[in-house]
C-alpha cells in the first residue's frame, strides 16, 4: 500500500492544517518511508521470539540500579485512598472568566 497525495490531503483537511506543496511532498516521502520500513519488519522471523507484557524489565524505582542503563519507572497505588482530593468544583469554576455555573465556556476555536 502506498500513500498518496490525495491520502495526505484528506488526513490534512480532518486536522485542520493546511500544508505547502512542498510539505505535502515531503509528507508522502516520509509516509512511505515508514511504511516501507514496517514492511521490512514484517519479513522478519520472529516465531521463536516470546511475546513480551512489558518493553522494561524495571518496574519501579525501588528496583534501580546505580549505573544500570535500563530505565525505572515510578509507580504508585492506583487506589483511591492513593489520590490526593480534587479542586472542589465550585472553586475551579470560581476562577473562570465565564461559565454556565456547571461547565466552563471558551470560545469557540474552530470554525468551518
Amino acid at each position: 500500500m502506498r500513500v498518496t497525495e490525495k491520502d495526505v490531503d484528506y488526513v490534512a483537511d480532518l486536522a485542520h492544517l493546511e500544508l505547502s506543496e512542498q510539505e505535502r511532498k515531503d509528507m508522502v516521502r516520509d509516509l512511505n518511508s515508514i511504511l516501507d520500513y514496517v514492511d521490512r519488519l514484517n519479513e522478519l522471523d520472529t516465531s521463536n521470539v516470546p511475546p513480551m507484557a512489558q518493553v522494561s524489565d524495571r518496574y519501579g524505582l525501588e528496583q534501580v540500579v546505580p549505573g544500570s542503563d535500563k530505565p525505572a519507572h515510578a509507580t504508585r497505588e492506583d487506589t483511591p485512598e492513593g489520590l490526593r482530593p480534587s479542586l472542589p468544583h465550585d472553586v475551579a469554576l470560581g476562577n473562570a472568566p465565564d461559565s454556565d455555573g456547571t461547565f466552563f465556556r471558551v470560545p469557540k476555536v474552530i470554525e468551518r
